[in-house]
């Protein structure tokens, strides 16, 4: 029989993500968002708490935790606002590469800062290679007890914050994707330059900008892993976990505009009734309750099957597809329910169809996941 039963220590983990997001993060929501404003200090607060470094192991400084208590605390951050649920997840998603395929110096170095409350980045998008990451052209060419790089990325979510970048190169261009590595590099290294902020639609108190690197010197002792030309598996195996944390924002935006409907439907009267009583507006509430517990069960399983230590790259597919397209149409029947409150800034709901948009974009759009879920049930992985 399968149970979904939280121990002691989930359920407390979930609560105390809960009261941080209801405390720190929905009350200042709106002002990051109106002000894009990158939440430095609430970010500060949330890793004092130990929220964003679960997956840390122990031994670097983290608690040393799975993906299933990490996309726990991930649904109440999302809850509280999606915006806030990326800026300060892109710290984790650089970092699997270096716990996935690290060496034991990288990971007592890099590691170990980000249990200290360091910013990290993952830059693999280019201005020419987003979903088709086969396409990127940054390049890395060892010289002596270095390598310089040259390339550009676009679209890195917290470049702005960051002290270290995961960046995603060809060491050996003639090779494909069997020649891309992974190197760990210091934001502050010579070279570096950055974009200016994107003025995005939504989610707009996440820093995203592009990043150039010009002959940027990088240590050898900075490639992931210690060989080159395993980047790319180790960069897929960072998405496989990182997108049921993906999957867990866009439940707990979801839940968190579900929420907001039911309350506004049963304070909002037409005809002499609630409109909750009218069955348009209270079968649209159930749909939403039902896409998300179907996107939650969903991710739990990716997670879970994370923490088995089996691969889950058909179960982050289904999660991160389904739960993305869902937090996109609850989020937009909110709008619906509070009709043309719904339109305007002054109710969340707005700002929660405007975060819940990039979701189905970034971190393998919708349609790579339904390519991904394709070629894992041909067997063509």
């Amino acid at each position: 029989m399968v149970d979904f039963s939280l121990s002691d220590e989930q359920t407390m983990l979930r609560e105390m993500a809960h009261e941080f997001a209801a405390s720190e993060v929905q009350p200042n929501a709106a002002k990051w968002d109106r002000d894009s404003s990158f939440p430095r200090e609430a970010i500060r607060k949330a890793h004092e708490l130990g929220l964003l470094t679960v997956k840390i192991p122990e031994e670097y400084g983290g608690y040393g935790m799975g993906s299933f208590e990490e996309v726990l605390i991930c649904e109440e951050i999302g809850w509280g606002d999606p915006g806030f649920a990326t800026a300060s997840g892109s710290t984790m998603l650089a970092s699997y590469p270096v716990i996935t395929g690290g060496t034991e110096d990288q990971k007592q170095r890099y590691l170990s800062k980000v249990a200290n409350g360091c910013i990290a980045s993952y830059c693999v998008t280019e201005p020419g290679a987003g979903s088709d990451v086969q396409s990127i052209s940054t390049h890395a060419v060892r010289d002596g007890d270095d390598y310089v790089i040259n390339g550009s990325k676009m679209w890195i979510t917290g470049a702005g914050h960051a002290d270290w970048f995961f960046v995603l190169a060809y060491t050996d261009p003639n090779a494909g994707y069997k020649g891309m590595s992974g190197f760990i590099i210091d934001a502050d290294s010579p070279g570096i330059s950055l974009g200016k902020k994107e003025d995005n639609m939504g989610q707009r108190c996440s820093d995203t900008r592009s990043v150039d690197f010009n002959d940027v010197r990088v240590p050898a002792d900075n490639l992931i892993g210690g060989e080159e030309n395993n980047g790319w598996m180790n960069a897929m195996k960072a998405f496989d976990l990182s997108r049921p944390t993906i999957s867990a924002h866009a439940v707990g935006n979801a839940r968190g505009a579900m929420e907001e409907s039911l309350q506004y439907a049963n304070e909002r009267s037409t005809f002499g009734k609630p409109i909750y009583r009218h069955q348009a507006v209270s079968f649209m509430i159930a749909d939403m309750a039902t896409k998300v517990e179907a996107a939650r069960l969903l991710t739990w399983q990716a997670a879970k099957k994370a923490d088995s230590g089996e691969r889950n790259t058909l179960e982050a597919a289904h999660a991160k597809r389904f739960a993305a397209d869902m937090a996109m149409e609850v989020t937009t029947d909110a709008v619906q329910v509070f009709g043309g409150y719904g339109y305007s800034e002054e109710y969340p709901v707005a700002r929660r169809m405007r975060g819940a948009k990039v979701v189905q974009i970034f971190e393998g759009s919708s349609q790579i996941q339904r390519l991904i879920i394709g070629r894992e049930m041909l067997g063509d992985s």
